[in-house]
């Protein structure tokens, strides 16, 4: 499954939505997406999301779009 993690590039600032970017990572489920971010980086988590097919070929059009590989 892919998901789309919303998150804030450090935890030492408060989030602002201006500042909120995306990555897209393959997991076998929302815990384990979670865990491989948390793990891998040091990014302030603020939402994850499933994509269902027609949402992941509506991402997969979009210019920025890439599959995060940990």
């Amino acid at each position: 499954m892919v998901f789309k993690i919303y998150y804030q590039e450090t935890k030492k600032q408060n989030p602002k939505r201006e500042n909120t970017q995306v990555l897209y990572i393959n997991a076998d489920n929302l815990a384990d997406a979670r865990e491989l971010v948390e793990t891998n980086t040091t990014h302030n988590i603020e939402f994850i999301e499933e994509l269902s097919t027609a949402a992941l070929e509506y991402e997969q059009d979009g210019v920025n779009f890439a599959i995060t590989e940990f």
